[in-house]
């Protein structure tokens, strides 16, 4: 009975991360991890939050986050206008990080940040568009799936053994490693093609130009590859995206 939810947990892994990854995984720790790879699977919302605090907190302190009077921040600042303030009843709280990865990333706590090379990359209708795409994985629940995939890789490999489970309370490290999985999970080809088009929505409720999402594409389509922003993803492809999303411009829907 014991390698049946080990099995499932596995299972599930493997569908929101990859096989690929899981197979990488250590196969004795797999074993050893017991059910604790399945309770993260289990993960409530109410959990997810929690780690996202943990490891949004571990990302910050990590990162080099720009102050408030750095140009970066007062030009989000001003990018951001008439974009939400709160993400699934969460208050949105944006940040840029300074460094010349191109990436942005949302947790389901309404931890929103950007990376400078993604600014220094795009104007700001495009960075609007990517800000709508990340937000989108939270409000359709795809963050979540991520960060259970992320808890199961960490408690397979220990990351996560006190007497609270994965659920307790984290080391600096631990949560920096967990924030890092989450960062660079895969999404599916229909969660970020539905994310997409929640941007698109996004910026068509708001009055925003909508004209940034196709650019924005046509720029990641150039640098090619599928690490950094789940915008990159090459499932599917930025060109057909972009195409895509240029195509519901034009049925003015």
């Amino acid at each position: 009975m014991r390698f049946v939810p080990l099995a499932a947990a596995l299972a599930a892994a493997c569908a929101l991360m990859g096989c690929k990854a899981v197979s990488k995984m250590d196969t004795d720790a797999l074993m050893g991890a017991g059910g604790s790879a399945y309770q993260a699977m289990s993960l409530t919302d109410a959990d997810v939050v929690t780690m996202s605090n943990e490891s949004c907190a571990a990302m910050d302190k990590q990162s080099q986050v720009a102050p408030a009077s750095s140009p970066y921040t007062q030009r989000l600042t001003r990018a951001i206008r008439g974009m939400p303030d709160t993400v699934n009843g969460k208050k949105a709280d944006y940040k840029v990080y300074m460094t010349k990865e191109v990436n942005a990333w949302a947790m389901a706590n309404g931890c929103i940040r950007v990376y400078s090379g993604l600014m220094d990359l795009m104007n700001d209708d495009e960075l609007r568009g990517v800000i709508g795409h990340e937000i989108g994985h939270v409000a359709l629940g795809h963050t979540k799936g991520a960060m259970q995939a992320a808890a199961a890789a960490s408690a397979l490999r220990g990351a996560s053994g006190s007497a609270g489970g994965v659920i307790g309370q984290l080391s600096q490290s631990q949560a920096g490693e967990l924030a890092e999985k989450f960062i660079n999970a895969q999404f599916s080809q229909t969660q970020e093609s539905a994310a997409d088009d929640y941007s698109f929505d996004l910026l068509t409720q708001a009055k925003l130009e909508r004209k940034g999402l196709v650019t924005a594409f046509q720029k990641l389509a150039k640098l090619g590859g599928s690490s950094g922003s789940s915008m990159m993803s090459s499932h599917p492809p930025s060109a057909e995206r972009a195409a895509r999303m240029q195509k519901r411009i034009d049925a003015g829907k």
